[in-house]
């Protein structure tokens, strides 16, 4: 052996010296070139990538080996023996971990294994054909380790969006690119309990599937490189833009109603109790073995522009899905998953206009027609008898739509500049209208319909990025720089007069209490012996439900960011790779800050590297934190109180000592190991986060003595500082053998937030963020989550198995009691066969034993009012699915 090893030293030796160019083109099987596709030499980090025609040269080592490797296509090798090479790809669900990433890096030589920051990419093409998620917070939540969302029920605007989040930071401290491109956020801001509280975040349920071709996720601190929001990492949608193809696929699925427990007789939405959804929200009709029944059909085709690589690549996506309706409490008997109609369309296009240069631009635009019960109104002050005859639940439903478009022109010069200069546009806006409801001031003259009024964000981004790579300093040496200039603009909108409005006995709007007063009902429990006790109670006004926004609620604010940046990654040698990157902001609205970053990855032999990084991040607070405001019904089993959530600007908010908001201030640190043997690829990435000045939302203040007409307030302030560190875990291992091909992923994360410190001032902590909304933040970052994804493929036939482990998670509910939801672990199966070439049926399962959270008490306590809170493995149970797939 030591003879061999000798001899092989030897005659590397021999070649050192020896180098050949080798030049070539790239091409799919229909001839279309394909730019960005890696080529390595075998055995060492000298590599490149294609360019917008596929064309690439290279210098190699006498008797080299390429390795040709694309995403979504399958890895070839080819010995460099002549001085021309022209290859062809395969469509394939090749490795991974080995693919070019775009997030991350500017340096377009870049895999995913070398990269000094922990990468994940996934192929939605191969995760969407073997599994039932419908939605990308879903299939995401399944495949990436530190990836987290969750269902929300009786949360309003919320039960619509799913808040999503990495490494158990915030929805907002995660930003999200396509194509590089940032993606603006949703207008919705969390409340009511959701994970994510106080947060705003992205909505990539905007974003067609069908339209993906991979999804990059950056799980590191990445401010230094693209900015506010990016404390958590960075998301990457990369779209299609395959041509001459026609994709897509109809799938058809259900939920099991079968809740697991033990339940109260008479227990809303169990055997005998199932609420009618044609009545008015307060009476049972049949019950159903199966729920939530959902269609969903896209295709996406793609045909070339010209004869030089150009193309435009067309999505659409329709979806259907019924609600769910799970145990709950009688003050909540519409507890369970939303309705949603949605159409989603996106398109994705290039074209060259001269050599070297090209023109691009993709979009596209969603809409969602969603449909939520609110809390049951059984009796009392809130019901009209001869409306709704013992009681309703009234229903938020909601109109989203939310748009898109980024356009530009890159270029590459002679001298080897990579220029890029585009322009992005981003709308989301939020429409409530309230349904089956009623404004209890009104009686029986009142409508059962309002529109609510809502809320949009608008963000403009303009970009000019440049790079070079110098092959001859050291082993390679990549710049880059650029700057950004972006307008953001959050409209809040009145709704109608009667959804926000009480009116007097006369059915005229109250402008002056001390003369006019709304219409009363007797108090049940009058106590002639308490001078504080009335004998009657006031009708309230407004839609019961969902409150609309009235003119005061109007919000017309924009404001204006100011970035430069610059990175830089140097091969110093063949082991050793360094990089930097510094970035400057200027915010119209709170002032500048400057941010850093340092990164390394050390080659320890040629299967393992050694990886790390260290920055500063921070995020400014978002226009919806600074200026949202409403009055909104608070329900739990105590009943309903009034709350006041005040703008950070407003004099109420000051004279509770909540001061201006400011950026969350962040530092990230990452060690990690990764590992290529063969077939098995292996990363391990350790990390720490500390965020000091976290924005987050107070617990209820009592508010009676300010004569506001609610009983509580509560406001946005830079409340907390945390520390997180953790553990995430990707192994993969894929093996071709005679009697077909097997894969294996484990991936996992580990997980520990503290709260360092509570700002609470001169305002008592347990009430400025006392031990529910704690339990509320630290849910967002569970201990840990584990998933093994198994798979196989034989002909015709495939199949996968998937189990996934979710850690305990406590929270606290209203009556300041732990709510303990214990491990789980939720098992997948989905079974494939293709009928014909063009033609593949599958059928599968998620959460095949349908398996439930732990079941909590019968006091009613909990956030969403059922039985269970939303947490990461849901509450709907088991789904089972049919898919038809076509490739045409």
């Amino acid at each position: 052996m030591k003879k061999i090893a000798l001899f092989l030293l030897l005659l590397n030796t021999a070649f050192l010296f020896a180098q050949k160019e080798i030049t070539g083109v790239v091409k799919d099987k229909s001839g279309a070139p394909l730019p960005g596709v890696n080529i390595l030499e075998k055995g060492t980090s000298n590599g490149v990538s294609t360019d917008f025609e596929g064309g690439y040269m290279i210098k190699v080592k006498e008797g080299a080996t390429l390795i040709f490797s694309y995403v979504g296509y399958g890895t070839i090798e080819r010995a460099a023996s002549s001085s021309k090479i022209d290859v062809a790809l395969d469509e394939s669900d090749g490795q991974v971990l080995n693919d070019v990433v775009v997030v991350g890096s500017r340096n377009a030589k870049r895999t995913v294994v070398n990269s000094a920051v922990p990468i994940d990419i996934i192929n939605v093409k191969d995760v969407t054909t073997q599994s039932g998620k419908l939605e990308i917070n879903e299939l995401l939540q399944y495949v990436a380790p530190s990836f987290n969302a969750n269902k929300q029920s009786g949360s309003d605007g919320a039960d619509h969006v799913d808040p999503a989040s990495l490494r158990g930071m915030g929805p907002d401290q995660t930003l999200v690119l396509i194509n590089g491109k940032r993606r603006h956020q949703s207008s919705l801001i969390n409340l009511f309990g959701t994970r994510g509280r106080g947060n705003t975040g992205t909505d990539l349920n905007a974003i067609p599937a069908s339209s993906i071709k991979r999804i990059e996720i950056l799980r590191d601190g990445a401010s230094a490189q693209y900015g506010s929001d990016a404390i958590a990492g960075v998301i990457n949608i990369v779209t299609n833009d395959s041509v001459d193809e026609l994709t897509g696929s109809i799938t058809y699925g259900v939920f099991n109603t079968n809740a697991k427990g033990d339940f109260l007789p008479g227990t809303p939405n169990t055997d005998g109790f199932r609420l009618d959804q044609h009545g008015n929200g307060n009476s049972y009709g049949k019950d159903q073995s199966f729920d939530g029944g959902s269609v969903k059909i896209g295709a996406n085709y793609g045909t070339k522009i010209g004869t030089n690589g150009g193309f435009v690549n067309i999505t659409g996506e329709f979806l259907n899905k019924n609600k769910t309706l799970r145990p709950s409490y009688d003050f909540r008997k519409g507890f369970g998953d939303a309705e949603i109609q949605g159409v989603n369309l996106f398109a994705n296009l290039a074209i060259p206009i001269a050599e070297k240069t090209e023109f691009y631009a993709f979009g596209g635009s969603n809409f969602r027609d969603t449909d939520a019960y609110a809390f049951t109104r059984n009796d009392g002050e809130r019901v009209v008898e001869s409306v709704y005859p013992g009681g309703y639940t009234p229903r938020i439903t909601s109109k989203i739509n939310d748009n898109s478009i980024a356009a530009g022109i890159r270029t590459e010069t002679s001298g080897g500049w990579k220029l890029d200069l585009s322009n992005t546009f981003g709308k989301n806006k939020f429409q409530y209208d309230i349904k089956g409801t009623i404004n209890a001031s009104l009686e029986d003259k009142s409508p059962l319909e309002f529109d609510a009024g809502g809320h949009s964000l608008l963000q403009n981004t303009t970009n000019f990025d440049v790079s070079k790579n110098y092959d001859t300093v050291l082993k390679g040496f990549n710049l880059a720089f650029g700057a950004e200039f972006r307008l953001e603009k959050f409209q809040i909108f009145a709704g109608e007069e009667g959804s926000y409005t009480t009116y007097d006995t006369n059915g005229k709007p109250i402008t002056d209490p001390t003369t006019q007063s709304a219409p009363t009902i007797p108090n049940p429990d009058y106590d002639p012996t308490d001078p504080d006790s009335s004998p009657t109670i006031a009708r309230p006004g407004s839609s019961q439900g969902f409150p609309g926004y009235s003119p005061a609620n109007k919000v017309n604010e924009n404001r204006t960011n100011f970035s430069l940046y610059t990175d830089a990654e140097l091969d110093i040698t063949d082991a050793l790779m360094v990089s930097g990157a510094v970035r400057f902001e200027n915010y119209s609205d709170f002032g500048s800050t400057v941010n850093g970053k340092l990164a390394s990855r050390l080659k320890l032999s040629d299967h393992i590297n050694l990886r790390g990084s260290v920055s500063t991040g921070f995020r400014a607070p978002s226009l919806a934190q600074v200026y949202y405001n409403l009055r909104f019904t608070n329900f739990n089993a105590s009943g309903a109180t009034e709350v006041l959530l005040a703008p950070n600007d407003s004099p109420v908010t000051r004279a509770f000592g909540i001061q201006k908001l400011n950026e969350e201030k962040a530092v990230n640190a990452s060690l990690g190991l990764t590992a290529t043997f063969g077939d098995f690829t292996a990363t391990v990435d350790g990390y720490y986060i500390k965020v000091k000045d976290r924005i987050v939302l107070t617990g209820y203040f009592d508010a009676s003595a300010l004569n506001l007409g609610v009983s509580e307030a509560q406001f946005f302030a830079n409340g907390v500082d945390t520390s997180t560190h953790g553990l995430d875990l990707v192994f993969s291992w894929k093996k071709t053998f005679d009697f077909g091909q097997f894969g294996a992923t484990l991936v996992g994360n580990i997980n520990d937030m503290k709260i360092d410190n509570v700002k609470n001032g001169n305002l008592d902590a347990d009430t400025f963020f006392g031990k529910r909304e704690k339990a509320f933040l630290l849910a967002s970052a569970p201990d840990s989550k584990f998933g093994l994804n198994l798979n196989y493929s034989k002909n015709k036939f495939d199949a996968g198995l998937a189990f996934t482990r979710f850690s305990k998670v406590v929270l606290v509910d209203y009556a300041d009691e732990d709510d303990v939801y214990n491990p789980r672990l939720v098992t997948d199966l989905t079974i494939g066969y293709k009928l014909t070439k063009n033609l593949k049926l599958s059928v599968g399962s998620n959460n095949l034993f349908n398996v439930y959270p732990s079941k909590q008490d019968e006091q009613g306590n909990t956030e969403a009012g059922g039985y269970w809170d939303a947490v990461q493995m849901g509450f709907s149970g088991a789904y089972y699915y049919a898919r038809l797939g076509f490739n045409f």
